[in-house]
């Protein structure tokens, strides 16, 4: 496919940690030809390279909260502004709540854009908690403690759940099943996205 015949795709996949949403977001976005923004990979790079945001931000996630709004809403605004984003991007992790939802809104509406489609992982809390269980012992990740799992999942339940029912209304929420293998939930989003028109490059 010729670049100008690329089909311009803005996405968000949603579902608690442990969800898969990071890698099923990757493959997505690589057969869209998109860049993946994740707020949760910006935050990391800052963090090892050991930058005055890395260091605000490993002191949040150490007490298991989440980066204030108005802050990420920044750093993302900024990453959509690049070049890369033109055509289309898949967001992961942002927006996390309705005000962080209404951020997002103006932001695209000043450009004449909006989401078209909302990516919905849908996995029980007890596999989200066995999956970070196994990545903590696997990647040796400081913030994924027991007790910071269950107060990050908590959170997505009482904050990011409920964003899902604005995006509902508006009628660009694909519920996907998240248990299985990996390909096999990737089949499952690339068919709900092709239901809605969106045509992926690859």
């Amino acid at each position: 496919m010729t670049e100008g015949t690329r089909t311009a795709a803005r996405l968000l996949i949603v579902g608690p940690q442990g969800s898969g949403k990071g890698t099923q977001g990757v493959r997505i976005a690589e057969s869209f030809g998109i860049p993946v923004v994740s707020t949760g990979d910006i935050f990391r790079a800052n963090i090892k390279q050991g930058t005055e945001l890395g260091q605000k931000v490993t002191a949040i996630l150490d007490a298991g909260d989440l980066v204030p709004d108005e802050l990420t809403s920044e750093i993302v605004r900024d990453r959509l502004s690049q070049e890369d984003a033109e055509n289309g991007f898949l967001l992961d992790g942002y927006p996390r709540n309705t005000t962080q939802v209404g951020h997002l809104d103006e932001f695209l509406a000043g450009r004449g854009e909006a989401l078209d489609a909302v990516i919905l992982l849908d996995v029980p809390r007890e596999e989200s908690i066995a999956r970070l269980r196994l990545r903590a012992v696997e990647q040796g990740r400081s913030d994924d403690t027991e007790e910071a799992i269950a107060h990050r999942l908590d959170i997505y339940e009482n904050e990011t759940a409920p964003i899902i029912s604005v995006y509902e209304e508006r009628g660009i929420v694909d519920r996907v099943d998240g248990v299985g293998s990996l390909d096999e939930i990737t089949e499952r989003i690339s068919a709900a996205l092709t239901a809605r028109g969106l045509r992926e490059l690859v």
